[in-house]
């Protein structure tokens, strides 16, 4: 007997018998489906699930014991300011960066071409990666916040206002940086140049970003060239979750400009979404 197709983890034609309309599920349902795939694919791989994981609380942990002094007019310490950007910073590693280099591994693998053979359209691709993002951004994020919780000195918001604020910065960022790391990894020509090719704009982008510096601290031409990527502005949002009102003097514009980090992490969402459908390719340019 002829072996059915997989779409998710289960066969096609099963899918097609349970459909109401004796069709194959919707691309929103065929991506949840492939989204629980990727993440039994991810937590397996135990060795990358370490890695995601403690590099950003690693790099946290340096950062904020060695810079500890307090900023007056801020009414926050030094490491605060880290722990707030490395959220941030963390979120788009797991996002932008791993992903980006995932696909470009999966694509040279030939993963993708027999993905490509199944009906599997891309956004239900896409879906599935977001989902993985998601689920995995939010665990990175409760970590980061336990240790800093713990060791440096941040403190949780007790406003709602302040939560809602953290969940629309969460969601809007990984999307954001998911669809940018997507549409990335169309570059790398084989999986090897991927790391390399995906790590670089991502340091590049932490630094002129206010994670690693702070952003009185970073160049005028530093910083708008870090304007015009998501990642200053999840961690100007991230800022203004986690520390109080007095330290956003320490901002470019004096403020948290919460209404321009909204506008511009939705414009990466829309914008990410464009370069996807007219970047993704299911096989290298190599292969045709």
């Amino acid at each position: 007997m002829t072996p059915q197709p997989l779409v998710g983890n289960r066969p096609a034609d099963e899918l097609h018998r349970n459909g109401a309309s004796g069709k194959l599920p919707g691309s929103f349902r065929l991506g949840l489906l492939r989204g629980g795939v990727e993440l039994k694919q991810f937590f397996r791989a135990k060795e990358a699930v370490v890695f995601t994981f403690a590099l950003p609380i690693v790099m946290m942990t340096m950062f904020a014991s060695i810079f500890h002094n307090r900023i007056q007019n801020a009414g926050v310490t030094v490491s605060q300011l880290y722990v707030a950007a490395m959220l941030g910073a963390g979120l788009m590693s797991t996002s932008f960066q791993s992903l980006g280099i995932g696909i470009a591994t999966e694509r040279d693998e030939g993963c993708l071409r027999r993905l490509r053979a199944m009906p599997l359209p891309r956004s239900a691709y896409f879906i599935g990666k977001l989902c993985l993002v998601l689920l995995t951004g939010v665990a990175e994020t409760v970590l980061l916040l336990v240790a800093g919780v713990a060791f440096f000195g941040l403190e949780l918001p007790t406003a709602p206002g302040k939560w809602f604020t953290l969940v629309w910065v969460l969601v809007l960022g990984m999307v954001s940086c998911s669809l940018l790391g997507i549409a990335m990894s169309s570059v790398p020509r084989h999986a090897k140049s991927a790391a390399p090719i995906m790590t670089l704009p991502f340091l590049i982008l932490q630094f002129v970003s206010g994670v690693y510096i702070s952003i009185d601290s970073v160049s005028g031409w530093m910083l708008e060239v870090g304007s015009l990527f998501p990642l200053k502005w999840m961690c100007q949002g991230l800022r203004s979750v986690f520390l109080p009102d007095r330290a956003k003097v320490l901002e470019q514009a004096g403020d948290w400009e919460l209404g321009r980090v909204a506008l511009v992490l939705g414009a990466w969402c829309i914008g990410g979404l464009v370069l996807c459908l007219t970047t993704f390719r299911w096989k290298n340019r190599r292969d045709g």
